[in-house]
């Protein structure tokens, strides 16, 4: 059994290369919903439908979300009448989001959607939630305080962040599927995928549920740098590491999941910061992390999970 943590694209990647190599009882994928958001009447979940599409092969390869093949009739539609095209919603995908809204304003709960929605789009691992209460991404600024699709999409991510809140996460009730398998005594492995470790992590630790069962597993915790050659690979953690005043490379990584994780992935790019990080008490194993095309996918996946389980063989 393995738990993966993901956000954004590069989570969904590595998500894409677990979900080929092990059988689908065998993993689990907690999401963030901190970026979740109402608009036009509907629940976004961005992290969700990325995650979703990858897996499905159905992501725009371009961009590495929404849908390939997209069009824009819709959205087109909607600023022609005046709404808010800020953020924009392809044909494709307004059937993802009204289905979602359906299922929820019946009564069920966004994993149980979640759920439904993966059988219908042949999925086989569990894709997670990490909650089914209400947690938002709150991006201090030297400005305002602005939820995280006004901070990312809105306003591109010009405005300098100073910190982040996780509004909600304190009541939050973790999905009880993901706390399961972060207990199950079968578990080999918690990774952390290339994501933001700011936006995309963070939120899903947030939970205290998720936050306590992670903690108490008792089994090694790998993540994969996001941050390849001092800049992030795609999004915009190297820039709000730089705001923040932290080192913008690995290294930087490293320090900030200190106490959280055992090992930090890093890619041959960095191979020269391996010392570093294992000063910190980390191991810093070396390989090729950019993911491609999907067999690049499938490749850092069996490395990453070689590992795990040599960790383990060797315990």
């Amino acid at each position: 059994m393995i738990v993966a943590l993901a956000g954004g694209v590069g989570g969904a990647k590595l998500a894409f290369g677990l979900s080929r190599v092990l059988p689908p009882d065998q993993l689990s994928i907690i999401v963030n919903t901190g970026d979740d958001f109402e608009h036009l009447g509907l629940h976004i979940a961005p992290d969700l439908d990325t995650v979703m599409y990858t897996l499905a092969g159905l992501a725009n390869p371009e961009t590495g979300w929404g849908v390939v093949g997209e069009s824009w009739a819709f959205m087109g539609a909607v600023e022609r009448l005046g709404g808010p095209a800020w953020f924009r919603l392809g044909d494709q995908d307004m059937a993802t989001h009204i289905t979602r809204a359906e299922h929820l304003r019946a009564g069920q709960s966004l994993s149980q959607v979640t759920r439904a929605l993966c059988q219908k789009l042949g999925i086989g691992c569990a894709v997670l939630p990490m909650s089914d209460d209400p947690v938002r991404t709150m991006v201090r600024t030297s400005g305002d305080t602005l939820a995280f699709q006004d901070y990312f999409v809105r306003l591109k991510c010009e405005p300098v962040v100073t910190g982040f809140a996780f509004h909600g996460a304190e009541t939050a009730r973790a999905n009880a599927d993901a706390r399961a398998a972060l207990s199950d005594p079968k578990l080999q492995a918690v990774l952390f995928c290339p994501s933001n470790p700011f936006v995309s992590i963070a939120p899903i630790l947030a939970v205290p549920g998720l936050d306590k069962a992670f903690r108490a597993a008792r089994v090694p915790k790998i993540a994969v740098s996001p941050i390849v050659g001092g800049a992030a690979v795609k999004g915009p953690a190297a820039k709000m590491m730089h705001e923040l005043g932290l080192d913008v490379s690995a290294l930087g990584v490293a320090r900030h999941y200190r106490g959280l994780i055992d090992a930090l992935v890093l890619d041959e790019a960095d191979s020269v910061l391996a010392p570093q990080v294992e000063a910190l008490g980390l191991r810093a194993p070396v390989m090729p992390t950019m993911m491609r095309n999907d067999e690049d996918r499938v490749r850092l996946a069996r490395a990453v999970l070689d590992l795990a389980r040599s960790w383990t063989s060797a315990s």
